[in-house]
């Protein structure tokens, strides 16, 4: 899988250009860290009628973070594709933990899918830029295309498993309080 995997990082690299090569280093920044996504978390959580989905992102994401970089990454500990093809030149630093699955693909797809799962239409503008971060990464080949790819469904779970955890809360409490 590894070398099927390589033939297609190296043939994207054939697509590199000049703008690539400037766009996709800023694109991937967004998704460093999920800082982005964390900070569009912490805009919804400050309005009251943007909270409750401010709080399923907020979920997801911690959920993303506990499974994929605390659990997932180190029980797979898949090495990164420029160490399998150390001649290629990275536009970036190399990124420090392993590689399967993306952490950017799955931070940047739990803030989509708990936009998506919440009935938000903020999640397609959102589902553009997870792409785009996604597609990013493997421009830069920091990542092979299955990484991203199950990134990007890990996070689509955690933003259902968050929305649903977060719509049953609220079933909860209000029948809590209906009850008195």
């Amino acid at each position: 899988m590894n070398l099927f995997e390589i033939g297609i990082l190296d043939w994207i690299q054939t697509l590199r250009t000049g703008f690539g090569d400037v766009f996709f280093p800023l694109v991937t920044k967004l998704g460093d860290g999920g800082v982005f996504w964390i900070a569009l978390t912490l805009a919804l959580l400050l309005f009251r009628r943007t909270r409750k989905l401010g709080l399923t992102c907020a979920l997801a994401l911690l959920i993303d973070l506990a499974l994929c970089n605390g659990l997932i990454k180190n029980l797979v500990a898949r090495t990164r594709p420029y160490v399998v093809n150390p001649d290629i030149v990275l536009l970036i630093p190399k990124p420090g933990e392993y590689s399967f699955p993306s952490g950017h693909a799955a931070a940047s797809f739990s803030f989509v899918g708990a936009l998506l799962f919440s009935r938000c239409r903020w999640w397609i503008p959102a589902g553009v830029l997870a792409c785009v971060i996604a597609v990013s990464r493997l421009y830069l080949y920091v990542h092979y295309p299955t990484d991203v790819l199950f990134g990007a469904l890990f996070g689509l779970l955690f933003g259902f498993l968050a929305a649903l955890a977060v719509r049953k809360a609220g079933e909860a409490i209000k029948k809590k309080k209906e009850k008195g």
